[in-house]
């Protein structure tokens, strides 16, 4: 990530992981320490899609994007300060028709089997999303796009889509995951009591529920990004730690 990356967003120089320290940068070592770990918790081999599945499922997403052209990736939640990839280029953007919502809820990553978590996904509702927008030179998005779709579609949590966003710099095509309402983790949008009560005391190997939320809140505020279901719910959640 060199300084030129951030011309647009000169606020978010120091505020991302870079993506060789980044834990969620799923290689083949990374994916195979997961998959210990799953085992050691009792989880069968089916705990997460077979790889060829997940190949071939990225390579029919990414089929209409034109071969030797780069491609944009939207940020709307971890990938906001832990993207996990390259990139030549980062904006801020707005995906209109959809909304962040805590709708999954989880045993692994920041939940347990005695604790589940909720974990972030895009609801299509009224209204604008607001997040980043990464873009990927053309020669690495085949290579980045493989480890991004290990980090995302793992247990197939998503449904990934080529979706237009505008940024001031003008209207791109990118990669979005949205959620997977077919999904048997998919809880819909639970109300803000209910997930303000589970994000607060959740916690799993990938840290706690809670602090995902503030990292969340932080980088918002860090870029002026007006959410209020984001706001509502970190202010409840603080208020529950007394």
């Amino acid at each position: 990530m060199t300084p030129q990356a951030f011309i647009h967003l000169p606020a978010l120089l120091g505020r991302l992981t870079p993506p060789d320290d980044s834990a969620l940068r799923v290689t083949p070592a990374v994916l195979a320490e997961w998959d210990t770990r799953a085992h050691q918790q009792g989880r069968g081999p089916d705990w997460r899609l077979a790889c060829e599945v997940r190949e071939a499922a990225r390579q029919a997403v990414l089929a209409p994007h034109p071969p030797g052209q780069d491609l944009w990736v939207y940020a709307y939640g971890s990938l906001m300060w832990d993207p996990g990839i390259r990139f030549a280029e980062v904006r801020q953007a707005d995906l209109h028709g959809w909304q962040r919502r805590f709708s999954y809820r989880i045993t692994g990553g920041r939940g347990s089997p005695e604790c589940p978590a909720l974990m972030l996904t895009l609801e299509q509702q009224p209204g604008c999303c607001t997040g980043l927008v990464f873009r990927i030179p053309a020669a690495d998005v085949d290579a980045e796009t493989t480890l991004l779709w290990r980090r995302e579609m793992l247990r197939d949590g998503y449904c990934p889509a080529l979706l237009p966003l505008s940024t001031p710099q003008g209207d791109v095509t990118a990669l979005v995951f949205t959620a997977n309402t077919a999904h048997p983790e998919y809880v819909g949008e639970l109300p803000l009591h209910e997930t303000a009560a589970t994000v607060a005391t959740a916690c799993g190997p990938l840290g706690s529920n809670r602090h995902y939320l503030e990292q969340l809140a932080s980088q918002l505020q860090a870029l002026q990004i007006d959410d209020p279901y984001v706001q509502t719910l970190w202010q409840r959640v603080q208020a529950l730690a007394g």
